[in-house]
């Protein structure tokens, strides 16, 4: 895993920088103690041995030899071990993310990126708008997404479990809520939710259900938005058709339930101020049956 390639790193120059510490403390320690004894001054002549061999010889060889390690990391982080399993399409967008799985066609989601354990998972990124920086800290280290540019990099989890990731490059108001999570699951769990992913919604919908698509598709939000299997084909904003199930709303400004998705609808500058939802003139009547068609979408 990278992290753990950044975290030997950053134990070893840690030490080296303890060691040094504590060398430079002993010897400034026995140079008082010897002037305080002595009280003479010490001659030029007679120190340059000793700056020679502490004061250059050996922080050449600390240097050279920390250098050398960080290129074999750098090297490491390069490229995945064994080669890409697949790769995913990573687009940033002010304020959230666009996940795309160019080898399954019809395979978009948002603010959430399913990785199967133990693959290795080729990440190309890039950005819709101003630069942003792409950062799991548990599982890589952060790569930025610059305008006219792709870049690349790539995540392997060994176990299952959910990895908050962040935008590391301030991109405006914001910032702070553009997060994703990095979920990883067994691989065949991983590969029905990607079967799923690109397939449209299968649910036998309730009447209150069915109402609230009929508000859905006539309404202003499939301006916007897709949900597969829907007139909906809106490209401005996220793709919802698994919103039900997503770990927040806003990428990250708030909790993914029902209270919070009411709120969202009607008003989400109220939660985001700044996003590029305006607030929905939904009729108070529709809403809890849209609310309740949305919660459908898994």
């Amino acid at each position: 895993m990278g992290a753990r390639q950044v975290e030997g790193l950053w134990w070893l120059l840690f030490w080296v920088s303890v060691v040094v510490f504590a060398e430079v403390l002993l010897f400034l320690g026995w140079a008082l103690l010897w002037r305080r004894r002595r009280g003479a001054r010490v001659r030029t002549g007679d120190a340059m041995p000793f700056v020679t061999v502490l004061g250059i010889g050996v922080p050449f060889i600390v240097l050279v030899a920390v250098y050398g390690v960080g290129l074999r990391h750098l090297d490491a982080l390069a490229r995945p071990p064994g080669g890409a399993d697949m790769t995913v399409e990573v687009v940033g967008h002010r304020w959230w993310w666009e996940i795309r799985y160019p080898e399954r066609a019809g395979a978009v989601t948002a603010n959430e990126l399913h990785i199967p354990v133990d693959g290795s998972v080729r990440v190309r990124l890039r950005t819709a708008d101003v630069q942003h920086s792409f950062w799991v800290p548990q599982l890589m280290p952060k790569i930025d997404l610059i305008a006219g540019r792709i870049n690349e990099t790539w995540l392997r989890a060994e176990r299952a479990g959910s990895f908050r990731g962040q935008c590391a490059e301030y991109c405006g108001q914001q910032h702070a809520y553009m997060a994703l999570m990095v979920v990883a699951r067994p691989r065949a769990e991983f590969d029905a939710w990607l079967d799923r992913l690109a397939s449209p919604p299968a649910v036998a919908l309730t009447g209150a259900q069915r109402r609230g698509l009929a508000a859905f598709e006539q309404g202003p939000c499939a301006a916007c938005h897709t949900v597969r299997g829907t007139s909906a084909r809106g490209t401005v904003g996220p793709d919802l058709t698994t919103v039900g199930s997503r770990w927040s709303l806003g990428a990250g400004a708030a909790p993914n339930d029902v209270g919070h998705l009411g709120g969202w609808i009607a008003n989400s500058q109220a939660v985001k101020p700044g996003n590029n939802m305006p607030p929905q003139p939904v009729p108070a009547a529709d809403l809890p049956d849209l609310i309740a068609y949305l919660r459908t979408l898994r």
